[in-house]
C-alpha cells in the first residue's frame, strides 16, 4: 500500500533572519513560530501521517522549509540545489533522511539551481516553475531524471511570487487552484480554479478529501467546503512573513512501497 510519511524539520533559532524576496520584511516571533510548527506537525499526525524529523540545521534560517531541499517522484528523490546560495547547506540532512528511507537518490548539479517549492506534481504531470530560484539547466536535469520514470514535465514561468507553489497547488481531483493576480499563465493549467485569497492557493492533500490549509484563507476554505472538500486549518502566520506556506513545511512521501 502507499506510504504516508512526511519529512519535517524543526525551525532554526535564526528563523527571523530568513530570506524575503517579494514581500516587505516583518518581525518574526520565533517562539510562536515553533508553536505553529508543532501544531502543523500534529495536524499531519492526526490525519494518519507519520512525521519524520530531518536533523535540524540551526545555522540555516530557512531550513524549516524542508520542501525546497528535495523533489520526490515515486520512490526517487532528486536533491535540489537551492537558488539562494545561503540555503545550499540545507540539503545534506534531507539527503541523509531520504536515503535512510530507501529512496533512490539523484542530484541537481551546477550550473542548475532548483528549489523544491517550484515543483507541483499533478498525477504524472510535473509542473516546474522557471523562477528566480530555479533555472533552465535544472529543469533539463529534472526532465532527465523523471521522464524515464513516466513523468511529463511542463515548465511554466513564475515572476510574481517566490515559487510556483506560492502561486498554485492542486486539489485531489487534479484541479489546479491559484490566486489569479499571482499566476503568470493560468491557461497553462487545465481546469484552473481561481481562489479569492493568496494563501488559499496552497493546499496539502491529507487523504480522504481533507486539505491542510492556512487559517489566513477563510473565504477559500468556504469555497472548497462548498465543493465537497474538507479543509483542515492551521495557523502558520509567522512562516507567511517569510513567504512560507503549508506546502513548504513538509515533504509528503506517498509512494514508498514498504
Amino acid at each position: 500500500m502507499p506510504s504516508k510519511k512526511a519529512l519535517i524539520r524543526r525551525p532554526s533559532p535564526r528563523l527571523s533572519g530568513g530570506l524575503v524576496t517579494h514581500i516587505e520584511r516583518e518581525k518574526v516571533d520565533v517562539d510562536l513560530a515553533l508553536e505553529q510548527w508543532e501544531a502543523y506537525a500534529e495536524a499531519l499526525r492526526t490525519h494518519g501521517w507519520e512525521t519524520i524529523e530531518v536533523d535540524p540545521a540551526d545555522d540555516c534560517p530557512d531550513s524549516v522549509f524542508v520542501e525546497d531541499a528535495v523533489v520526490m517522484y515515486k520512490n526517487v528523490a532528486l536533491i535540489a540545489r537551492p537558488g539562494a546560495e545561503s540555503r545550499r547547506e540545507e540539503t545534506a540532512g534531507v539527503e541523509e533522511a531520504v536515503a535512510r528511507l530507501g529512496c533512490s537518490v539523484n542530484w541537481i548539479w551546477e550550473p542548475g539551481t532548483l528549489d523544491g517549492g517550484d515543483v507541483l506534481k499533478v498525477g504524472d504531470t510535473i509542473y516546474v516553475g522557471r523562477s528566480g530560484r530555479t533555472n533552465a539547466a535544472a529543469i533539463q536535469q529534472l526532465r532527465a531524471v523523471f521522464e524515464p520514470l513516466g513523468a511529463r514535465v511542463v515548465a511554466v514561468p513564475v515572476t510574481r511570487v517566490l515559487h510556483l507553489k506560492s502561486a498554485v497547488t492542486a486539489l485531489p481531483d487534479d484541479t489546479v487552484i491559484g490566486h489569479v493576480p499571482l499566476v503568470d499563465k493560468p491557461a497553462l493549467f487545465p481546469g484552473f480554479l481561481p481562489v479569492p485569497e493568496q494563501s488559499g492557493a496552497h493546499v496539502v492533500l491529507l487523504g480522504g478529501g481533507k486539505l491542510l490549509m492556512a487559517a489566513s484563507a477563510p473565504k477559500t476554505a468556504e469555497l472548497l467546503t462548498d465543493l465537497g472538500h474538507e479543509p483542515v486549518l492551521v495557523d502558520i502566520g509567522e512562516f507567511e512573513k517569510l513567504e512560507g506556506c503549508v506546502t513548504c513545511l513538509s515533504v509528503r512521501m506517498r509512494e514508498l512501497y514498504v
